[in-house]
């Protein structure tokens, strides 16, 4: 069976001893079930459902909407893998099925981009939508709200797993881990808790606007675009751990967060 994976955490100035594994299965050796994954599982089943339960305001059939999400979301998965294959500053090998899935290392599938999900999950969306005639521009203002539910509540499965921390601080909320501190000596920036309290923000205030003051198809994901492009680039920047272009000192994420929402500000103007 996997050993378990057990950190020591101070946050706030609360001390936790937890393990990354939830529980495990008696499936073969063991199947572990790891809390990364059940916040994510968490993340986009409140999505989904929120997405349901406001479709018919958007007017968007929630029959072909389900249609949309289940080939939609396979294809999120992969495109977030392929992102993080291409831009692993480490170099990840894949010399087998079971090592693009990461399941080589006996941890599940690990490995994920939230970038790369969106982009996949967007283009397959597109797609999908023609498929099923279903107004774009509806549809994807619909899943922007849901995009910033399943990130607020997904980026809690970086803490389980002690990684997307951030450099040396001297702020009082600076997280201390026997993770991190085998990369960093001290107190880092929790950037995985930045970016959740943004999205969770980011959400409040489309679901506000999408609300009250929404005049036309395509304004609240372009909302969306600038929003989480603006909140990355900034948290990107503490991080110590981001992936980056091949062959330049650049962080990937940070300059397509970049690009993204200026070019959705000009699109909004």
């Amino acid at each position: 069976m996997q050993t378990l994976t057990v950190y020591d955490v101070t946050l706030f100035g609360i001390h936790m001893k937890f393990d990354s594994v939830a529980f495990t299965l008696p499936i073969g050796g063991g199947w572990s079930i790891y809390w990364y994954g059940i916040c994510i599982a968490i993340g986009f089943l409140l999505a989904i459902i929120y997405c349901f339960k406001r479709a018919p305001r958007f007017g968007v059939d929630v029959d072909k909407l389900t249609d949309v999400v289940l080939v939609t979301t396979p294809v999120a998965l992969l495109s977030a893998r392929v992102y993080y294959i291409l831009f692993d500053p480490s170099g990840t090998k894949i010399k087998s099925v079971s090592d693009f899935f990461g399941f080589s290392g006996g941890n599940g599938v690990s490995g994920l981009a939230i970038y790369g999900g969106v982009i996949g999950a967007a283009v397959m969306g597109l797609i999908m939508c023609r498929l099923r005639k279903v107004n774009v521009l509806d549809a994807f203002d619909l899943a922007a709200s849901g995009f910033l539910i399943g990130q607020a509540i997904g980026r809690w499965g970086n803490f389980f797993n002690q990684e997307a921390f951030g450099c040396n601080t001297t702020l009082p909320w600076g997280m201390y881990s026997d993770r991190t501190a085998a990369e960093v000596v001290g107190n880092v920036h929790p950037c995985f808790l930045y970016e959740s309290i943004l999205c969770l923000l980011g959400f409040v205030l489309l679901h506000l606007f999408t609300r009250h003051l929404r005049r036309y198809d395509g304004q609240t994901f372009l909302l969306y675009i600038i929003w989480y492009g603006v909140t990355r680039f900034f948290i990107e920047g503490l991080r110590t751990d981001s992936l980056l272009l091949p062959g330049i000192d650049l962080r990937v994420s940070q300059v397509l967060a970049a690009a993204s929402a200026l070019v959705a500000v000009v699109l909004l103007i």
